[in-house]
């Protein structure tokens, strides 16, 4: 039960701020392999105190041997999750949302998430949902992928980007969908040119960024007194999501309910860079109930 194929990212971090303590209950909105939950049970030593939620099936059969041993397993995303869990009363010591796509993702091309390999153009986190990154690049106007790339990618170059898509269409794999991107961009840079393409594209098949938006106040009302609520994200876009929710309850005032651990987000070093080197982009902010 301890093996995991995808490595946690910012695994010791985690473990000094959220400070985990026998009996103290925990829930990992995205636990996807297991590593984090693994780790939080040596601490705990008590499964049956964890709740693990993920959207992906492949994800939900890993955990199967946590639900064996007694721990809450739930396959959803972790908004209706945690809707759920604030309508059952439920509330949490330890809450982490590990945020973004996982390297099983990346590494499986069937799943469509990777340019470096190809694959068919999925890219979905939850396989029943419909919505998938075929449609989006098929079917979407060039205003809306425009908008996409800009607003979920960053892409400065986003109009001339859209453009070639639409040129190109039909698209059935990845690689294809890379190439038309790839020639509308200038080369050279440590990055692949469909990069920003490919994260914003995704993000918009799992709506990942209203998801966050709309589950960070019930992550916060889902705390016990004491409890400490930690967010691992992994692009600029997210980390000021969870940056602004953060300030916006954490103030300096005494009546503030909640207490900002993190004044600047941990990143990983480079002893775990050396072994981990998807932990680059990584970023942990941490809150705590009073």
């Amino acid at each position: 039960m301890s093996h995991t194929i995808h490595k946690p990212v910012l695994l010791e971090a985690v473990l000094t701020y959220l400070a985990p303590k026998q009996g103290e209950s925990y829930l990992d909105l995205t636990a996807g392999y297991g590593g984090h939950a693994a780790a939080v049970r040596e601490r705990t030593k008590n499964v049956q105190h964890m709740t693990l939620v993920d959207r992906d099936q492949t994800a939900i059969a890993a955990l199967q041997p946590f639900a064996e041993a007694g721990a809450d397993v739930i396959h959803a995303s972790f908004e209706e999750a945690s809707t759920n869990l604030l309508r059952q009363g439920a509330s949490f010591s330890m809450i982490l949302a590990d945020l973004g796509v996982s390297s099983l993702h990346l590494d499986t091309s069937s799943r469509g998430f990777s340019f470096a390999r190809s694959g068919p153009l999925d890219m979905r986190m939850d396989q029943t949902s419909e919505l998938t990154a075929e449609t989006i690049v098929n079917e979407y106007s060039e205003g809306q992928l425009e908008d996409i790339l800009r607003h979920y990618g960053e892409e400065p170059r986003a109009k001339a980007v859209a453009g070639a898509i639409v040129r190109g269409r039909p698209y059935a794999s990845t690689s294809q969908l890379a190439a038309a991107i790839a020639s509308a961009l200038p080369r050279g840079g440590r990055h692949h040119p469909a990069t920003k393409s490919f994260q914003a594209i995704r993000i918009a098949v799992n709506d990942e960024l209203g998801q966050l938006e709309r589950s960070m106040p019930q992550w916060l009302r889902l705390l016990k007194p004491g409890g400490r609520l930690a967010v691992i994200t992994f692009h600029s876009l997210e980390d000021r999501l969870v940056k602004q929710a953060f300030a916006e309850v954490a103030g300096n005032g005494y009546d503030a309910e909640f207490t900002n651990l993190t004044k600047h987000p941990v990143v990983a070093d480079e002893t775990e860079l050396a072994t981990n080197p998807r932990a680059r982009s990584a970023k942990l902010r941490v809150l705590q109930r009073k």
